[in-house]
């Protein structure tokens, strides 16, 4: 059975109230999609450089890719080092919320 503690993603909807509170986003798809489009004061790490993140504060962090399996991953990976980190369901595919740079 599954623990509310234990939660290890969020859906859209629940990272949008994140943004609200200035919460930290790592957007973990390579470079050329980041800068065609993320959510504003999103952080680049492609999931190949991930495993060398370190924290720099205590906040949980919300990882997002374009559609949700990356992240998974990157948010798998991150866990493992102690760091509270939430997969955000669902990706860049379907946010409706603001974006900067290029349009998806």
């Amino acid at each position: 059975m599954f623990s509310f503690f234990n939660k290890t993603s969020i859906d859209l909807s629940e990272l949008q109230q994140k943004l609200d509170m200035k919460s930290e986003i790592i957007d973990v798809r390579e470079k050329s999609k980041f800068q065609a489009g993320h959510i504003p004061g999103a952080k680049n790490i492609p999931l190949s450089k991930i495993g060398s993140y370190s924290l720099k504060s205590e906040q949980p962090i919300y990882v997002i890719c374009q559609s949700g399996l990356r992240s998974r991953q990157a948010t798998k990976i991150l866990r493992k080092k102690g760091i509270q980190a939430f997969n955000v369901k669902g990706g860049m595919s379907r946010w409706s919320g603001a974006v900067r740079g290029g349009k998806l």
